[in-house]
């Protein structure tokens, strides 16, 4: 039993590390990081705008990293963000401006090419098994936490 989580625990954490080295680098020229990836690809996929308590949940991050990642995009021109009529930020939509489009397509073209890569070797069904088990694990993982107050 200790084998095997060793080597969940090594494999899960060699793929965090190498996703963490390529989104850097993708994004460093550009000085976004992983956060500010992750909220202008949920903003891609939702025209619509979302709001920051929106991002945070589909970005599993906390309000505050969501806040500094939108002020910093904002700031790079990346993301707008509506003011209501009441002048306060608080609830508002942000949106990808059409430069911040641009950069996401970028993106998605590096994420499909790192997918592949990735991805070599393995049967389509191999990658639903896969994914499949993941979900499960995660989802029982979420349930030990919630059960026992976060003990990792």
């Amino acid at each position: 039993m200790i084998d095997r989580f060793e080597r969940f625990v090594l494999y899960i954490n060699q793929i965090y590390r190498c996703i963490q080295k390529i989104k850097s680098s993708e994004m460093g020229e550009l000085g976004l990081k992983g956060t500010h990836v992750m909220c202008m690809l949920n903003l891609y996929q939702r025209p619509a705008g979302l709001t920051a308590a929106q991002l945070a949940d589909l970005c599993m991050e906390d309000r505050a990293a969501i806040s500094r990642a939108v002020a910093k995009l904002d700031e790079y021109e990346l993301v707008y963000v509506e003011m209501p009529e009441t002048g306060r930020k608080y609830r508002s939509r942000i949106y990808l401006t059409g430069e911040g489009k641009i950069i996401v397509r970028h993106i998605i073209r590096v994420i499909e090419d790192v997918m592949e890569r990735g991805g070599q070797g393995l049967s389509a069904e191999e990658r639903r098994t896969m994914y499949r088990s993941l979900r499960i694990i995660a989802g029982n993982l979420q349930k030990i936490c919630e059960e026992e107050g976060e003990i990792l």
